[in-house]
């Protein structure tokens, strides 16, 4: 246990040095925040207002929820795809502007919408399963699912920026990278997230502990620091989700050429590939 912790703490500070030394990649994820949350307001109003999913899923439902989808995974992909192009230039000793980034995720556009459709299909399906009105076995199929659609698209975003595929070739290369790697490829998606689960924590449990403090002297003190806590929490979001994408731009590099970039060496990415027994 103290092992795997301690590799996935050492994912996480690799991942920080290429981010420490190009701060802009910051940028894409808090873009991709403020234009989800515009997204989502958009889609509240209606759907709330018409009640959609009070009794479960049904035509119309079906309908707006892929549109929600669908807008929600565009933006996502678009962004990520910016990071992650930023990245490989950062990773091949280049120095990414935010244009460049920018730049590239435009030019794969099309097979990012492609993608966006495909995951928006697969979104809608897995939250029907989720529904509240079904079982719970089929709640637990449709957790299990999600779970395993993460991890199969782990790739799909360095594979669209780096290749000249659409989105099913990427879906394909993706999974054919995940048979490959079923082990330790998962440490970068669990392990970063594993890290940032344990700091959220003790950023909660602080906050908390502060909150009441200063609630002893005012609420409005208790207000200003739990605004303070609730900047921090959005930060660390943004931040996981940067160094996500810089791992998953590396995974992918020394896949494909097999080259560790600097700040990744002796970490777990060399045994990533390795062959597996059995």
């Amino acid at each position: 246990m103290f092992e795997k912790f301690s590799r996935s703490w050492g994912l996480v500070k690799a991942s920080a040095s290429v981010l420490r030394s190009d701060k802009e990649l910051m940028l894409y994820p808090i873009l991709s925040s403020v234009a989800t949350l515009l997204v989502m307001a958009t889609f509240a109003l209606p759907i709330f207002a018409l009640k959609l999913f009070d009794n479960g899923f049904n035509v119309l439902g079906a309908v707006v929820g892929f549109a929600f989808y669908f807008c929600q995974y565009c933006v996502i992909v678009f962004f990520n795809s910016a990071l992650v192009a930023a990245a490989t230039i950062r990773l091949e000793g280049g120095d990414p502007t935010f244009a460049d980034g920018i730049r590239a995720a435009k030019a794969r556009l099309p097979a990012i919408l492609g993608y966006a459709a495909i995951a928006a299909t697969v979104g809608l399906i897995l939250q029907s399963l989720k529904d509240r009105d079904n079982n719970f076995v089929v709640r637990l199929i449709g957790s299990g699912l999600g779970v395993a659609w993460t991890l199969a698209t782990f790739l799909v975003v360095p594979v669209l920026v780096n290749r000249n595929v659409g989105p099913i070739d990427a879906l394909k290369e993706s999974l054919a990278l995940l048979k490959r790697t079923w082990g330790e490829s998962a440490i970068g998606n669990v392990g970063i997230g594993a890290a940032f689960g344990l700091i959220t924590f003790a950023v909660v449990a602080v906050g908390g502990l502060l909150c009441f403090v200063a609630f002893q002297a005012s609420m409005a003190a208790a207000i200003a620091v739990g605004v303070v806590f609730v900047l921090i929490l959005l930060m660390l979001g943004v931040a996981q989700s940067a160094l996500s994408g810089i791992y998953s731009a590396a995974l992918y590099r020394y896949a494909m050429a097999h080259e560790t970039p600097d700040a990744f060496r002796g970490m777990a990415l060399e045994r990533a590939f390795a062959p597996k027994n059995g």
